[in-house]
């Protein structure tokens, strides 16, 4: 048994790193959410309850509401100018501006030839990038001249998570973690190794497996474990270095002490 151990903990190391990112906690903030979606250098806050997308500033809370469009189902601030709600069940993308007052609906019933949307992420400009369920095809589309910019080829496994910024986008599927670049060309894939969701910063990657956390540095292969305790995870964050977890009707701040 004592073998056995050894040997898991050996090929756990080659596969995720030799060693695993420290982490100093900061604090935490109470909060009762239904999924919580980021924190920006100025402690602005969003979130969503009760299927209604919040922004809380300095103690001021305002929301946007879509009932008719069903569930949201995810929400991008990456461009907190142009934030993005997507409501599955419609096929329907919300663009909000910074107050959360809406400036542009795509409803991709509408839209000859008619795009299946399973995943979107924030363009530059006016681009998201969207996948095509249909042609599992990963997608750079112009919504105001509803035009597709560039195209992946189909990938060959489920999708679970999408991320991108100006320059790059990151597929994370059930076999591999693809990054292409604004022209959807592919520049990387990595095989996955049973990460299901991740987040995006400063083109470093963090990814979640089960209930814990791992680091992709940007232009790296070695993928390091975090130390962030035994906290459930029910969503998380990062942003210049600065881990944030929401568990347990809290976000828990961290600093990532990195090399």
């Amino acid at each position: 048994m004592k073998y056995t151990c050894f040997i898991l903990f050996f090929f756990t190391a080659l596969l995720f790193g030799q060693t695993t990112i420290e982490t100093e906690f900061i604090k935490k903030i109470e909060l009762k959410v239904d999924a919580f979606i980021s924190i920006d250098n100025f402690g602005t806050t969003y979130y969503i309850t009760n299927n209604v997308f919040h922004k809380k500033d300095k103690g001021q809370t305002t929301n946007f509401s879509a009932l008719q469009l069903g569930s949201l189902y995810e929400a991008n601030v990456f461009n907190p100018l142009k934030i993005n709600l997507f409501y599955k069940d419609f096929n329907t993308v919300i663009i909000l501006d910074n107050r959360l007052a809406e400036i542009f609906k795509i409803d991709f019933n509408q839209i000859t030839p008619y795009k299946n949307v399973s995943k979107i992420s924030t363009g530059y400009d006016n681009m998201i990038w969207i996948f095509n369920q249909d042609q599992q095809k990963l997608e750079l589309f112009d919504y105001k001249s509803k035009t597709t910019r560039a195209q992946t080829v189909p990938v060959q496994s489920a999708v679970l998570d999408l991320k991108s910024n100006y320059n790059y986008c990151w597929l994370l599927t059930e076999k591999f973690l693809y990054v292409y670049n604004y022209f959807g060309s592919l520049i990387k894939k990595t095989e996955n190794k049973g990460f299901t969701a991740m987040v995006e910063s400063n083109e470093n990657i963090i990814l979640k497996k089960e209930n814990s956390l791992f680091y992709l540095k940007k232009n790296s292969d070695t993928i390091n474990a975090l130390d962030t305790g035994n906290l459930l995870i029910n969503d998380f964050f990062v942003t210049n270095e600065t881990l944030y977890i929401y568990s347990n009707e809290s976000v828990h701040q961290f600093k990532l002490k990195i090399n």
